[in-house]
């Protein structure tokens, strides 16, 4: 028997890169995957694929920084799939430019979906597995929530705030048998990443998607809060 079998997730950002590579992981042992993200037609495409490869996935196009669109999601998915197991908080955006160029559009821009986001998705998500007993919630950080970086003022604010919701979310929700972690990858071999690293000791997402298959299939008596995810080599 798949290990997810039966269990219900959504994941955001879920179009392209590590959000896909999530949710192509999570469906490949038996849950059943809502893709979320802006753009309609590319999470149709998306999942169009993934369902001709007999995976049982669907796409609801959503912006997370939008109330609106999450309620909307969230009560979409438990209309249709009787109740939610499993959120990933992966949407994200980056801008990446010293702080004296970068615009308040920019900085706003980050903020609404790196942070707003993620606390629209967990404010949606929690009474609903507080209800159903349980629930795991997994928020897609930063290696850069951790470090500093040049050009990165912007965007490593939004990942240091990401953890610090996240810990302190953990210790509010625990209690109700539904798990926090909090998955840090550093560089990933993506179009979002701004290392330029490729090759065989870049982490890939398939990476990113196992350590969330890792933490979300570990035993109910145990919580991976936190996991960094880095290359083998620098």
């Amino acid at each position: 028997m798949k290990r997810l079998e039966g269990k219900v997730a959504i994941v955001t950002g879920g179009s392209k890169g590590i959000g896909r590579g999530i949710g192509e992981a999570l469906a490949r042992e038996g849950a059943h995957v809502i893709l979320a993200a802006r753009d309609q037609e590319v999470i149709r495409e998306v999942t169009v694929g993934m369902r001709a490869a007999g995976l049982h996935v669907r796409g609801l196009q959503a912006d997370v920084s939008k109330e609106a669109d999450v309620e909307r999601l969230v009560d979409d998915v438990i209309r249709t799939e009787g109740g939610l197991d499993i959120l990933v908080n992966n949407a994200g955006w980056g801008v990446f430019k010293p702080v004296i160029d970068m615009t308040v559009a920019e900085f706003d821009g980050m903020w609404a979906t790196n942070m707003r986001g993620v606390f629209l998705m967990s404010k949606a998500a929690v009474p609903h597995m507080r209800k159903a007993g349980g629930g795991d919630i997994v928020h897609i950080a930063s290696l850069a929530g951790k470090n500093a970086m040049k050009n990165g003022a912007g965007y490593c604010a939004t990942k240091w705030a990401l953890r610090g919701f996240a810990g302190s979310m953990m210790l509010e929700v625990r209690e109700y048998n539904i798990r926090t972690i909090t998955i840090c990858p550093g560089s990933v071999e993506t179009g979002f990443s701004q290392s330029g690293k490729k090759g065989a000791n870049i982490p890939q997402p398939a990476d990113v998607a196992a350590a969330v298959v890792f933490a979300v299939t570990a035993e109910g008596r145990a919580m991976f809060s936190e996991i960094d995810l880095r290359p083998t080599m620098p």
